[in-house]
């Protein structure tokens, strides 16, 4: 190797041993606050949403479920009412008031003011503008209850469903339990949907009938037979006793055919009665004609 160059870097170590250097340390970079950032962006977005008020939920679209679970409220309070015997009538402040309902928006008060409550078959409303619960009858006691039950009797319109007489008569398990220890009523299951009924018990109608005959008629089950599998089997037994009994059929009416006969014109008879003068005249006419 050149010895010139040796010479250089030896030279260049010397320098750099004597010359002092200092060191600059690094800077740590410290870790961002991710969470503070992350909570920052949700306090911004929260703030900046619209706030939801009590009143605008309840009246806001969508909310027909809560608009009739309202209505729905409303009428089961009128027919407790009704049936506990309080008969006068109420306000819609008033009903919202007893149902605990007064944070009801006013949307909804409108609706049930102008379309709910007017149109709902259980509740009427009376000329001042106040609510009442509609029943199926119009029972004070169980007075009216008998003198409807006997109307129905009379003119042959059966019995009364006992649910609906619950609904319309105030006090109603009181007044039922007093007419039937009195044996005023009878209560009739009804074999489809074993719904009872409740008959009006005609006390003059009654009549002594022997236990045999009662024992054959129990006997005898036709739950599942109609009125025309009853009359074919009384028909093959060779009775035809009830056959002028029950529903009759429709008989198709005849027409009668309209006459092919030609019309004859008639002359009329007016002056019938004048007819031997105007023979008589016609025959002076002709022989004074003859004359001449």
């Amino acid at each position: 190797m050149d010895p010139a160059l040796l010479r250089e870097r030896e030279l260049f170590k010397r320098r750099a041993l004597t010359t002092p250097t200092v060191e600059k340390k690094k800077t740590e970079s410290k870790p961002e606050p991710v969470r503070d950032e992350k909570k920052k962006s949700k306090s911004s977005s929260a703030s900046s949403a619209p706030k939801l008020d009590v009143n605008t939920y309840k009246t806001a679209s969508g909310s027909s479920q809560y608009r009739f679970g309202v209505l729905a409220k409303i009428v089961k309070h009128m027919k407790q009412r009704h049936q506990d015997g309080e008969s006068y009538p109420l306000t819609l402040e008033e009903i919202l008031d007893e149902t605990n309902q007064l944070d009801v928006g006013n949307k909804v008060k409108q609706w049930l003011q102008t379309e709910a409550l007017g149109n709902n078959p259980k509740i009427e409303v009376s000329p001042d503008g106040k609510y009442l619960f509609k029943a199926t009858y119009k029972l004070k006691d169980r007075k009216s209850l008998l003198k409807l039950l006997k109307q129905q009797d009379l003119k042959g319109l059966g019995g009364i469903l006992l649910e609906e007489v619950q609904e319309s008569l105030p006090h109603c398990e009181k007044a039922l339990k007093i007419l039937s220890n009195q044996n005023d009523i009878i209560f009739v299951a009804r074999p489809m949907d074993k719904k009872k009924i409740l008959f009006y018990n005609d006390r003059t109608a009654q009549m002594p009938i022997d236990d045999e005959f009662q024992k054959l008629w129990r006997s005898v089950a036709v739950d599942a037979m109609d009125d025309q599998k009853i009359e074919e089997y009384l028909d093959k037994q060779g009775i035809r006793s009830m056959q002028d009994h029950g529903p009759k059929k429709p008989t198709a009416i005849k027409r009668k055919k309209a006459n092919q006969r030609k019309k004859t014109f008639k002359k009329p008879r007016d002056n019938e009665h004048l007819a031997d003068v105007l023979e008589t005249y016609e025959d002076n006419t002709l022989t004074q004609k003859n004359s001449m």
